[in-house]
């Protein structure tokens, strides 16, 4: 199988991803499949077009406001990760959210950590699972027990027991036994194995598809049940010239630079667990399922990066915000301006933002 870098360096990252092409599915038409059982979402793939400038301003504006911020915890998830894992680390990024946080991690443990770790990213998907067959390719070359998922945030807590449920059918099926740990830079319910906060905060990569991640789509399930193929994907190398992740990875590096002198010295938090409240969540989730009239809790997306990718790429019906000024949900208050979308504030709520699909009634 011929690996790809996407647009990243070709030893930063491997996408075990098979780049694909497919037919664009406008929004209102995915919902629709979606909702309507015709369709699962990872088979339908609405192609991407580039953001406004204002959008990007906005972006920028982000990196500003929260670079130091994603520094700090990236060292903090650097430590623990090496600290837990003193036999050998392999990361795996779950793609593509995880995708520039493994970028990022792979580039920290060299460099202050002198360890050199293959990096892949591989696909996951909700009701399918993680990719076999990419794990299957890992596991040709690394053991079990040095595998590291990471991922960039967790919002209720799904693709977590999803690889918990994948690595637990794996076992059955091929017998090597994989711990379902997931690193989080942050984990909003309680679901990650370590996360550096609970706070739910703008992660800057967050705010933009593939021109934060490689120029990578989110990833596709176009293989049959028997496929020897890793799950599929759309490179948009049209979009080369207007691609932000070498400038993401680079940024952040520069950041993590100038407070590594402090943060060796113990002028930061030092790494240790940290849980969110699952059962809290969960009773947030269904209050929420109630007084909206929600039918199903995968229509309603916590936290600002969760929200985002509604607004981005779903049918949104309403944008619930804890701040009505708060910079770290600019971006997603413009989006909703954009496509008319309702906002409300609700300032006793966990998450500074959710974001409620909008149902389909046929």
């Amino acid at each position: 199988m011929k690996l790809f870098s996407g647009s990243y360096q070709a030893d930063e990252v491997a996408f075990l991803l098979t780049p694909t092409i497919i037919e664009n599915t406008p929004i209102e038409l995915k919902e629709y499949l979606i909702q309507t059982g015709q369709k699962h979402y990872s088979q339908l793939l609405t192609l991407e077009t580039l953001p406004a400038p204002e959008y990007i301003t906005l972006f920028h504006k982000a990196m500003a406001f929260n670079q130091d911020q994603v520094a700090e915890h990236l060292l903090i998830l650097a430590e623990h990760i090496l600290s837990s894992h003193p036999n050998g680390i392999t990361l795996v990024s779950l793609a593509r959210a995880g995708t520039p946080i493994g970028v990022l991690l792979k580039q920290l443990l060299k460099i202050y950590f002198n360890i050199d770790v293959p990096h892949y990213s591989v696909s996951i998907l909700r009701d399918v699972g993680l990719d076999q067959v990419a794990l299957d390719y890992i596991l040709q070359k690394h053991a079990p027990h040095t595998l590291v998922f990471v991922d960039g945030w967790t919002g209720k807590g799904i693709i977590a027991e999803q690889l918990a449920k994948s690595l637990t059918q794996y076992k059955l099926t091929s017998g090597v036994e994989i711990p379902p740990d997931l690193y989080v830079l942050a984990d909003l319910c309680g679901k990650a194995k370590f996360a550096a906060t609970t706070e739910d905060y703008l992660i800057p990569s967050c705010i933009l598809n593939s021109t934060i991640s490689g120029l990578v789509s989110r990833s596709i399930n176009n293989t049959s049940p028997d496929s020897k193929d890793f799950h599929g994907c759309v490179y948009y190398e049209q979009y080369k010239e207007h691609d932000l992740s070498r400038y993401f990875i680079d940024t952040i590096l520069e950041r993590v630079a100038e407070i590594w002198p402090g943060f060796k010295q113990g002028a930061y938090i030092t790494a240790k667990p940290l849980r969110a409240q699952h059962h809290s969540t969960e009773q947030f989730i269904t209050d929420l399922m109630n007084t909206y009239a929600v039918s199903h809790k995968n229509y309603i997306k916590p936290g600002i990066g969760e929200s985002t990718r509604v607004l981005l790429r779903r049918e949104a019906r309403l944008l619930i915000l804890k701040d009505i000024d708060s910079l770290a949900t600019q971006h997603l208050r413009w989006l909703a301006a954009s496509k008319t979308i309702p906002i409300q504030f609700k300032s006793d709520m966990p998450y500074q933002a959710i974001a409620l699909i909008k149902e389909i009634h046929s």
